[in-house]
């Protein structure tokens, strides 16, 4: 099947002009983003959490209208909708197509027990605040999960989340399996929306993250999260765009120029299952079904695949100012990940490492692309990963690490026989 290779104007015009039309649908109050500087924040937390536990619980709780966020989450849906059938159109349905698509179908189906279970509790928990503004484009919405009262009235860290949904299908309640477990050991979770392609090319992806993460250090400590204490995460194509936008502000930082959050705010940053070479991932998603056409579409074309490869920027010796500011980077793979190959994890970990970053790559025999993510959470139990950024997240602190301790087991949300058929079925 042979594509173009770049989409043609009139649809990205019309894509970014129904972009707009659902930005403009959305009626929820925009959250005011506070001016005070980053140096004056733990001032602020000693004069506003003075006496943590009374001011946690005085604190006014926003009331959410579920109607309107079924007509956000309904408007959001045909948006997409139209978008996918555009973009099916123009790629042409082919065999490839219809049957990753039939796959993915059956993928859900035998996973719905424990999708619904979750999206019960994203409409309808209370730790749940959805579609929170953080910029005026569209897409430009975060989900905030806030940690039960279980773990005490401290200030609570902060993990922000970059969904993934291989640069096209992304969005923000992706995340929401990851943030109420979270949530569940006291840990708060961001998970931030952006806009995807054909609303918007990579450049307007790593923006819309840049601009949600400052958005989160500068407000968050209004929710009772620690500002002291926020972690970058991203899954997928979300761990690439992460990545780019960690190193974009570490770059400008080391040169000087004018930034909306520095890198020094990042405790850690977690890479999920992500590619950070594009130059040596475009034949491989092109033989998976991301046709190369399509994916420099999303890129900005071919020479624009070295200026968003985190990989390429670390590794060019002009970097390494850059490369000295960066927080510890760590890496989790499975070793039967088809989607993106382990190797881009053990690439980018040995290229950090060879510019003298801190980085670790944990590695996970047999797991692919969404074991980690959805079937072993959706398993409940002990989870190796979920394990792993609990206890890194709560070290050195001795109540939570005990109350992590004596936590019951995660419920298992879909059978076993559920989980091993989906593996099997699975078009990731």
């Amino acid at each position: 099947m042979e594509t173009s290779s770049s989409l043609p104007a009139s649809l990205l015009a019309t894509t970014n002009s129904e972009g707009n039309k659902a930005g403009e649908m959305e009626t929820e109050s925009l959250v005011r983003v506070s001016t005070f500087p980053v140096a004056a924040l733990n001032q602020q937390r000693r004069r506003r959490f003075g006496n943590k536990a009374a001011s946690l619980a005085d604190r006014p709780r926003r009331q959410q209208s579920f109607g309107r966020d079924i007509g956000h989450a309904a408007a959001e849906t045909y948006l997409l909708t139209r978008l996918s059938f555009r973009l099916l159109s123009y790629l042409g349905v082919g065999y490839r197509w219809i049957t990753r698509l039939l796959a993915l179908a059956l993928y859900a189906m035998l996973l719905m027990p424990g999708f619904l279970q979750v999206a019960f509790c994203y409409f309808f928990s209370s730790q749940v605040r959805r579609s929170i503004v953080y910029g005026d484009q569209p897409r430009n919405r975060l989900d905030l999960y806030l940690p039960s009262s279980t773990y005490g009235d401290d200030l609570k860290p902060v993990v922000i989340f970059v969904t993934g949904g291989a640069w096209i299908i992304g969005y923000k309640a992706w995340g929401s399996l990851l943030g109420l477990q979270l949530a569940e050991r006291g840990i708060m979770v961001a998970s931030i929306d952006y806009r995807n392609f054909p609303q918007g090319t990579i450049s307007d992806m790593v923006n819309d993250v840049c601009q949600g993460i400052a958005f989160v250090m500068e407000n968050i400590i209004e929710f009772g999260g620690d500002p002291s204490k926020i972690y970058l995460m991203g899954q997928s194509a979300g761990a690439h765009i992460s990545a780019c936008a960690l190193l974009q502000q570490a770059v400008k930082q080391s040169r000087g120029d004018p930034i909306s959050w520095s890198v020094s705010q990042i405790s850690a940053y977690f890479g999920l299952s992500g590619g950070y070479n594009l130059l040596k991932l475009v034949d491989h998603f092109h033989g998976r079904g991301l046709y190369r056409s399509i994916f420099l579409s999303i890129m900005e074309g071919e020479k624009a695949l070295e200026q968003f490869s985190p990989e390429m920027i670390v590794r060019n010796p002009g970097s390494s100012d850059a490369v000295s500011l960066l927080p510890h980077i760590i890496l989790f793979h499975g070793t039967g990940d088809y989607s993106i190959p382990c190797d881009a994890s053990k690439k980018f970990v040995e290229a950090l490492r060879n510019a003298g970053a801190k980085a670790d790559l944990v590695l996970y025999d047999g797991k692919t692309h969404t074991d980690l993510f959805l079937q072993d959470p959706l398993r409940g139990g002990k989870d190796d990963l979920f394990d792993y950024l609990v206890d890194f997240i709560h070290a050195g602190d001795k109540d939570a690490l005990a109350m992590d301790a004596e936590a019951p087991p995660r419920k298992r949300l879909v059978p076993e026989l559920l989980l091993r058929m989906a593996g099997r079925v699975s078009p990731f």
